[in-house]
């Protein structure tokens, strides 16, 4: 399992290990059933402290991303496509409400929400 952190980054090292493992898990390199390295091991790899590594897996395993077998270890969830648009809609909902807030704070109307999203979809190159 490829990840990379760095303590240059805003992002803690426990939040950048969930979302890149997330990522890997949602794009489908990490297939359902596969076992992620032990704690320590990752914590080792990556030269963090196993606390770090052990509350991202608590996070993601919260996430219904990941799930525990007792003596074995952690692996990856079965998750069913509907379940991986369902997820990723919840976690672009959560990080939009609040810009979305803020620009209606800021005056922005309805339509003019409507048309950053559109520019949005646009630029990102996906209808």
């Amino acid at each position: 399992m490829i990840v990379n952190l760095t303590d240059k980054s805003e992002e803690s090292l426990q939040a950048q290990l969930v979302r890149q493992i997330r990522t890997l898990i949602l794009y489908g390199d990490l297939e359902a059933g596969r076992q992620l390295p032990s704690i320590r091991q990752l914590a080792g790899e990556q030269r963090v402290s196993v606390v770090t590594v052990q509350r991202a897996y608590e996070a993601l395993e919260g996430l219904g991303l990941i799930h525990v077998r007792r003596g074995k270890g952690y692996f990856v969830s079965e998750l069913s496509h509907e379940d991986r648009m369902t997820f990723s809609r919840t976690q672009l909902l959560a990080r939009l409400v609040p810009i979305f807030r803020q620009a209606r704070a800021e005056g922005l109307e309805a339509s003019g929400l409507q048309e950053a999203v559109r520019i949005a979809l646009e630029v990102s190159g996906r209808d």
